[in-house]
């Protein structure tokens, strides 16, 4: 999969978010969800639809694409992935944790990635 800048990513991530509590996404959700302007939701969303990530009419709601889907699934795993070997192995805060693996998941490799991956699905299993 092509790597995509990580504030894409976040987009993404959080737009995949959103819609597991709701069916319809809106740039005024995202803007609070990332605590950004809707203005820079617009752009956002402009990049990814140009991308081919995400649709979205005019002044409607968002929708991911297959393509958006499986890479805001991929961070949204990797996210985690971060976030349960930090807090449950490292035992850093939950709070840090949350942080660290927000800014550890967009520069991770894939190789390192399953590498972590097995490495806690194993501890998970102890």
């Amino acid at each position: 999969m092509q790597k995509i800048l990580s504030s894409a990513q976040d987009y993404l991530e959080a737009i995949l978010e959103l819609s597991e509590n709701s069916s319809n996404v809106k740039s005024v959700d995202v803007a609070k969800k990332l605590d950004v302007s809707r203005a820079s939701v617009n752009r956002a969303v402009n990049v990814l639809k140009e991308q081919g990530y995400i649709t979205q009419e005019r002044y409607s709601d968002i929708y991911l694409t297959e393509k958006g889907l499986a890479e805001a699934r991929a961070v949204k795993e990797t996210h985690t992935l971060l976030q349960k070997f930090l807090v449950d192995i490292l035992g850093v805060s939950p709070v840090t944790g949350e942080t660290d693996a927000c800014k550890i998941e967009h520069c991770l490799s894939d190789e390192t990635r399953e590498k972590l991956k097995i490495f806690v699905d194993s501890n998970d299993k102890k």
